[in-house]
């Protein structure tokens, strides 16, 4: 069995997932769009929640919020499940497929053997799509590879349970009814207004542009406070979580400008091209920071690398980030 499913590489697998899922049924809508009206672009500074005992970061909203958001905004309705029992949950998928509805998955990456070495880690959040299955082999749609993947059933049931943080618990979700008539303009103004108010007036300290700068505050005390070493393994951990799981700081500011310049077409307003433009500016910001990062992880620290130095980058993005979720939280308010 196999569905007639569009492959599209995308920067992030959520995102593509999504915009794939809903593009299959006739509404064309790009990697961009989707985390722009799913309100993606996030940031967090959670010091009390530890991945592998450092605290962590997050540049995005949490897993699975996208696709909830997106379909909301769109007026799609969806069908979503978790199990206990793992071959109910693959005789499901196989139902499912072999009506020729496409399914979404969360999985753990690790137990994904189409993963090069080089990346495969213990990431519970990786989300692809199942569009068949020939023999043993599902036929997967992973949007962060360039074409279409196999993955024997054993490997997919293993990535399907993986244990740990965020363990997916077997999830998948597909698409129910897609709507005739789909009014983008509100559905683009409901997801800049979900994202500014979650980085503007989020009430806890560590999250949106307090959280940067909360974040900015502990960074420049981390060598006083925890000696050299320790403050050189957290700072490896911020620009880890930043460039190199999922897309990252500065790459989720890419992926929000490029939906700002969409938006400007579906809202006929010139302005939003200027808000990308500003936006672009800010990923090259959070860009600059992970270079100075890494060059005092990589023992080439210069003198203008220095903690507080790299903290006064973190509250200029700060201040930038506050200016442009302000104007874009008027302008669709007007």
């Amino acid at each position: 069995m196999k569905i007639d499913f569009e492959h599209r590489q995308s920067a992030h697998c959520e995102n593509g997932a999504t915009a794939g899922l809903i593009s299959h049924y006739g509404v064309e809508i790009s990697e961009a769009m989707a985390f722009g009206i799913g309100a993606g672009l996030f940031f967090g500074y959670i010091p009390f929640i530890r991945l592998n005992n450092l605290p962590l970061t997050t540049f995005r909203t949490a897993a699975g919020s996208v696709f909830k958001r997106v379909t909301r905004e769109l007026g799609v309705k969806i069908k979503s499940r978790r199990f206990r029992d793992q071959k109910l949950a693959m005789r499901v998928l196989d139902e499912t497929v072999a009506a020729g509805i496409p399914v979404g998955l969360q999985t753990g990456a690790w137990w994904l053997p189409y993963f090069p070495d080089a990346y495969r880690f213990h990431f519970n959040m990786h989300n692809l799509v199942v569009f068949g299955k020939e023999g043993d082999d599902y036929l997967i749609s992973d949007p962060v590879f360039p074409e279409p993947v196999r993955c024997a059933a054993d490997d997919l049931r293993k990535a399907r349970f993986a244990k740990g943080a965020l363990a997916p618990r077997g999830k998948m979700y597909c698409l129910d009814e897609v709507p005739a008539l789909i009014d983008f303009p509100a559905a683009v103004k409901g997801g800049i207004r979900t994202a500014t108010r979650a980085m503007l007036k989020y009430p806890l300290p560590i999250i949106g542009i307090s959280g940067i700068r909360f974040l900015a505050g502990r960074l420049e005390k981390w060598p006083a406070k925890l000696g050299e070493a320790k403050a050189l393994l957290h700072l490896g951990q911020l620009i880890r979580m930043q460039e190199e799981i999922g897309t990252g700081g500065a790459g989720f500011r890419f992926i929000y400008g490029a939906f700002l310049q969409e938006a400007a077409h579906h809202l006929e307003d010139d302005r939003f091209f200027e808000f990308s433009r500003r936006m672009t500016a800010i990923g090259d910001r959070w860009r600059e920071f992970a270079v100075r990062a890494a060059r005092n992880c990589k023992g080439r620290a210069g003198a203008d690398d220095s903690f507080p130095a790299m903290a006064e980058i973190l509250r200029e993005i700060a201040a930038e980030e506050e200016k442009l979720y302000t104007d874009l939280a008027a302008t669709v308010t007007s």
